[in-house]
């Protein structure tokens, strides 16, 4: 058995594992972000690494490299669970038994199905005391790698739908919609939000409204470039857009075959993949989208969007994850567009509900609310 990691110490050193998984951030994926550190006997650090993708190496087996033959006998703190599994790399909790740990202070357990606590076991049969975190670290821990988790679990990636909105649910003005709805401080939170993402979902008519690129703008470095996405059911999209005219193997159109002839070949000469998802109505099939996009190991989809494809996204229960920014305005007026379109739901009790709900303060006067869709069957709506 375990016991949980609440003395000072575990804190200080599991809260620098998770600093150190954050350095992964748009670097890791499609694995988890981890960070870990190899503390001596004497309480000093010896050792420390976090993972990168291109660099293969876990973080834990870095930290032991780095900590030499001090690992003997030392405590590994890591903000995951050890593998268990043989992937790119041979399973983490073998190298920390090889390397004569005694002592691994974990942050969360790694819920990948094919690991899901057998790393801990493996260390435990081999006389490894394994300590596990306090339930505020391990929520950390687990909220960093959320989009992973559910990509290991479903096999899909991780949607969240983000937008801005004034206080009374609008996103557009009927007649005049320049200038912007939220703060420069707030569009540069939406960045960061970005460069933490794979992809990025649009609709055509929000990229006719907008000419936008939905570029990440955050100047992170990250190891593939954010997958830009159009929803565009007839390939309407112009050849001299901003998103096409900047695409460079980041573009792809999600379309229907009712397509207009002779479109397609325009975007096949521009080497930008159009990509045929047919639904009811000649909608573009947006769950079967979702099932693609986790087939090309995108393990996290943002969607920002217009009214219609909003409600598109959470009536055809894509939609993970909510994230409103809220300005301090009105708009008023039947004909300002809401976030959310569509026809809806016809009654109070069938209204979509959401959970976990978390205020985020963003800028004076201004905050974010973050929450996740709670699941309902077809009979509860």
């Amino acid at each position: 058995m375990s016991f949980r990691a609440t003395t000072d110490a575990y804190q200080q050193f599991l809260r620098e594992t998770l600093e150190l998984a954050r350095r992964g951030r748009g670097l890791a994926s499609p694995n988890p972000m981890v960070g870990a550190i190899v503390v001596d006997s004497s309480g000093a650090k010896v050792g420390e690494g976090f993972h990168t993708y291109d660099g293969r190496k876990h973080a834990e087996l870095l930290a032991l490299e780095a900590a030499g033959d001090s690992a003997r006998g030392s405590t590994l703190y890591v903000s995951l669970e050890p593998c268990s599994v043989h992937s790119r790399t041979p399973p983490c909790a073998d190298a920390v038994i090889t390397a004569g740990v005694a002592r691994v202070v974990s942050a969360t357990r790694d819920e990948n199905p094919e690991v899901d606590g057998t790393g801990y076991d493996r260390m435990r049969d081999a006389g490894i005391e394994v300590v596990e975190a306090d339930a505020e670290i391990a929520a950390e821990a687990h909220r960093l790698n959320e989009a992973f988790f559910h990509y290991a679990r479903t096999g899909k990636p991780l949607v969240t739908l983000k937008t801005a909105v004034t206080l009374d649910g609008k996103i557009a003005a009927p007649d005049d919609n320049s200038g912007w709805i939220t703060s420069e401080v707030a569009r540069a939170h939406v960045q960061q939000v970005r460069h933490e993402h794979d992809a990025i979902l649009t609709g055509i008519g929000t990229v006719q409204a907008d000419d936008c690129l939905l570029t990440d703008r955050s100047e992170l470095p990250r190891r593939r470039p954010l997958m830009r996405i159009v929803a565009d059911s007839l390939l309407r999209l112009s050849m001299d857009s901003k998103i096409v005219q900047s695409a460079a193997g980041d573009l792809v159109i999600a379309s229907t075959s009712a397509a207009r002839e002779g479109r397609r070949e325009l975007f096949d000469e521009r080497q930008i993949p159009v990509e045929i998802f047919d639904a009811p109505a000649g909608r573009v099939d947006l769950p079967a989208l979702i099932e693609w996009l986790g087939t090309q190991q995108i393990t996290s989809l943002m969607i920002e969007a217009g009214s219609k494809l909003n409600w598109g996204a959470l009536e055809g229960g894509v939609v993970d994850k909510m994230l409103l920014y809220y300005a301090p305005k009105i708009l008023g007026g039947i004909d300002s567009l809401p976030m959310v379109g569509g026809v809806g739901r016809r009654s109070r009790a069938g209204a979509l509900r959401l959970e976990n709900l978390k205020i985020l303060p963003i800028a004076k006067d201004e905050f974010a609310v973050e929450a996740y869709i709670v699941k309902q069957t077809s009979a509860m709506a």
